[in-house]
């Protein structure tokens, strides 16, 4: 993909992707750990909204909509969630797919 589009066209994607994704993450009440000026489109850590308990979510998120979202690592475990925006994963259909299985499963 990366050679078909261009390095500027895949970085605007993925930012684009990102805009998006936070957008519909905060309108759901999702608060990212680290500050927009040193994000990374490609990877969102979000905490979730109204400390919901975030691994059943996450299971029927896998199990009825086959979307796999990361979970907190360490200090963070049980605390947040890792999404990825990457490649082909950087598509609004993707972000439209997991912001409106959100929606359901919250």
């Amino acid at each position: 993909m990366l050679q078909q589009d261009g390095l500027e066209k895949r970085w605007e994607q993925h930012r684009t992707a990102h805009n998006s994704l936070k957008t519909g993450l905060e309108a759901l009440g999702f608060r990212f750990l680290v500050d927009e000026t040193n994000r990374l489109p490609q990877l969102n850590a979000v905490f979730l909204p109204n400390n919901l308990e975030e691994a059943p979510i996450r299971r029927k998120l896998l199990d009825q909509y086959n979307l796999e979202v990361g979970g907190g690592l360490g200090d963070f475990a049980g605390k947040l969630w890792r999404i990825g925006l990457m490649g082909y994963s950087a598509r609004q259909e993707n972000v439209n797919y997991c912001l409106n299985a959100l929606k359901e499963v919250l």
